[in-house]
């Protein structure tokens, strides 16, 4: 590193503490001495370098010189903490906590190393002070992500590693002796190991090699590394998964309440290897219903703070990628203890509710069971058992279908919105490799398992957050759902007009029974999608918090998951809180229940966006076979640059880019959400049909290019 090199960092750390001395002092306004003697310098050299810096920030107006040789900040709070948002030409903008405040601009050669999602100190130009904040980064604070997939690229004495992370700007460095056996070309996964000042590119290490690129097990897991997600258990997990014992004892089911000899069965996708919920019924004496909503008891079986326990809270989730889903849990528990398999007996944690011809609920128990189910159904069955009115326990299904309805129709009229939208499925081949893309549809056997679970998740929440008042409410988990923005309904509200379809936003309630109007009407339409995504995209993102508040989209006052503990840990959190609750416990800690909360809703939505890479891959997978094929599609999204549209036929969506349309030059009408040529006046609008033709695929950046076929 060069001296110069060196001195500027020196500099910049003088810098930053002369600065602190002011805001540390109330901006009293002080001389070079009284600023030295506050760093407790006594060199005369450094005290001169002191000087030189209070004159040079006067001079770039971050300081004023109120009295001769007196200084003083030009304005408190020069300096914020925020988030990296990296942009495509290498500045960034520092999204800060406060809402109310302006994003920050920070040019590339002001970063500081910073990367991506990295939490950061700014200091923010005083000149710059209004709508368009500029600053530089200060301090690093936390890094997002150390871990990088990427290709390997060798060279005799060194080797380069290129990172898939479009917003990573920085190959890697590579000694020859860290590379871990990779070899030239492969895709792997880096670590980054230092990053020496001055230096342009940080340092890292060939941590896990991935395969070939291309290959679905490379590929797959490359989404997984990138996401934070990892490939496999440590061997402490496994090893305490394992000790575990496996018999039901005649102890334990004595603690319970036995539902053994009650009709009992699970509903799930016909490849599930998890049966997490089972449904029991009753007809009672008194002409009621008695369901039960039994759910697999995995806080029995890890004790907190154990290292399954750990690892568990850690992933927050199950991954669900295309051909494979990455368990929150080692498979003994995930498809074997916990797995509520039939005529097996299984420990269950359950909400039993006794309900009426209508679906009121008369009463309610929560408690810890033993069931046994009688059998496993698929949605495909029990819809055909819908349907025809026979087959297994048909009566059971019939009137568990009946109920459901009521359940539905009733949170309908309370305001709930029903948002339909289209899950994207592939048919592989044994290599992983998509030979077709198809749209799963929801039926009635997918909505009664979903109504009875909402019901369950709706009745716990109630359960907990009517303890205690005020400031002695008890501390739980909840799942929350904010009402939209008005802006960001308004423009929705706007944009639907111009299909038709009118949106009243004058209270929640009326808002949400204009949307269902807008979800029943658009159905099997071209802009379905379109018009479903941009509507989600309006709403709030639901979160976990120990905050109790309402749930939005469901119309419920309160509302938690419950429900699928196997696959997510707030739902292990909210049954060892509910036990604690019923044995007569104390409220816990506030403040440690949110930290919990805050990282489950964190590796929620990585773990949805692993699950779109997936998604997007294989699209992309599938359409490099198509290049050249012609397909209708519709517009769904435009950009300065282009127009995104999606293929009716298999939903995959690519781009058409402005400067490929060659019968005029377009340009972006945010407003309107459409592209217009400039001299013709032709129009392409969000939700138009436009015919394309499948131009190139890039599967490294899942990146579909198409251009338009114009008539």
């Amino acid at each position: 590193m060069s001296k110069k090199k060196h001195s500027s960092t020196i500099d910049q750390v003088l810098t930053q503490m002369v600065l602190d001395v002011f805001e540390q002092n109330g901006n009293t306004p002080l001389n070079y001495k009284q600023v030295t003697a506050k760093l407790n310098i006594r060199d005369p050299e450094a005290k001169n370098t002191i000087l030189d810096i209070l004159k040079e920030e006067a001079f770039k107006q971050v300081l004023k010189e109120v009295s001769p040789g007196k200084f003083q900040l030009l304005e408190l709070k020069t300096f914020v903490e925020g988030k990296v948002d990296l942009t495509n030409d290498g500045s960034a903008f520092i999204v800060t906590d406060d809402e109310n405040e302006t994003d920050i601009f920070v040019a590339p050669r002001k970063l500081r190393n910073a990367l991506n999602g990295d939490r950061v100190r700014v200091y923010v130009y005083a000149k710059s002070r209004g709508r368009n904040k500029e600053g530089e980064v200060i301090e690093i604070l936390q890094r997002a992500k150390m871990e990088f997939t990427g290709i390997v690229k060798l060279s005799e004495r060194f080797a380069f590693f290129i990172p898939d992370d479009r917003k990573m700007m920085h190959d890697i460095f590579i000694p020859i002796t860290e590379l871990n056996g990779a070899k030239n070309g492969i895709k792997a996964v880096a670590e980054i190991t230092d990053w020496p000042a001055g230096a342009k590119n940080p340092v890292g290490r060939i941590k896990h090699v991935l395969g070939a690129q291309g290959d679905n097990d490379t590929e797959m897991n490359a989404i997984l590394a990138e996401y934070g997600f990892p490939l496999s258990f440590p061997a402490e997990v496994e090893k305490d998964a394992e000790a575990i014992p496996a018999d039901v004892t005649p102890q334990e089911i004595a603690k319970r309440r036995d539902f053994r000899n009650v009709t009992t069965f699970t509903i799930d996708p016909f490849d599930a290897k998890d049966f997490d919920d089972a449904l029991s019924f009753k007809l009672l004496d008194n002409g009621n219903y008695e369901v039960g909503v039994h759910i697999a008891d995995v806080s029995h079986y890890i004790i907190p703070d154990s290292p399954l326990d750990k690892e568990a809270f850690e992933r927050g989730t199950s991954v669900y990628l295309v051909d494979r889903v990455i368990p929150m849990l080692p498979e003994r528990l995930s498809n074997g203890l916990c797995s509520l398999r039939p005529k097996e007996d299984k420990l269950c944690f359950s909400a039993v509710f006794e309900l009426d011809e209508e679906a009121n609920v008369i009463r309610e128990w929560f408690g810890r069971t033993v069931i046994h189910s009688d059998r496993r159904f698929t949605y495909e069955e029990v819809q055909d058992v819908i349907e025809t009115q026979q087959g297994d326990f048909t009566s059971e299904i019939l009137k568990l279908n009946a109920l459901a309805y009521k359940l539905r129709d009733r949170k309908f009229k309370n305001g709930a919105i029903s948002f339909e939208t289209t899950e994207v499925k592939f048919k592989l081949d044994e290599k992983g490799k998509p030979t077709g893309v198809y749209v799963k549809e929801r039926k009635d056997a997918h909505k009664l398992i979903e109504d009875f679970m909402l019901l369950a998740n709706k009745k716990v929440a109630e359960f907990v957050s009517n303890k205690g008042k005020g400031k002695h409410k008890y501390t739980f988990v909840y799942r929350v759902h904010d009402s939209p923005k008005p802006d960001s309904l308004a423009s929705f509200a706007q944009f639907a007009a111009r299909f038709g379809y009118k949106i009243n936003t004058k209270s929640d309630k009326e808002t949400a029974k204009s949307l269902n109007y807008l979800m029943e009407d658009v159905e099997g339409k071209k802009e379905q999608n379109v018009l479903t995504q941009l509507a989600i995209r309006s709403m709030a993102k639901a979160i976990y918090t120990t905050k109790s508040s309402s749930h939005y989209g469901l119309a419920f006052d309160h509302y938690t998951h419950f429900t699928s503990p196997i696959r997510r840990y707030p739902d292990v959190m909210v049954h060892r809180l509910l036990q604690h609750y019923l044995d007569g416990g104390q409220s816990v800690s506030a403040d440690h229940y949110e930290k919990l909360c805050q990282h489950s809703s964190q590796m929620e939505k990585r773990a949805a966006d692993a699950e779109r890479a997936s998604i997007k891959y294989k699209q992309a997978e599938f359409l490099k076979e198509q290049v050249g094929h012609v397909y209708a599609g519709v517009i769904s999204g435009v950009t300065e640059w282009g127009m995104y549209v999606e293929i009716i036929e298999n939903k995959c969506e690519g781009m058409i880019r402005l400067r490929d349309i060659s019968d005029d030059f377009y340009t972006l009408d945010e407003k309107n959400y459409a592209i217009i040529g400039q001299k013709k006046k032709k129009r392409y609008q969000l939700g138009d049909e436009v015919q394309i033709r499948v131009k190139s695929v890039d599967l490294t950046k899942k990146q579909i290019d198409f251009s338009l076929v114009q008539n």
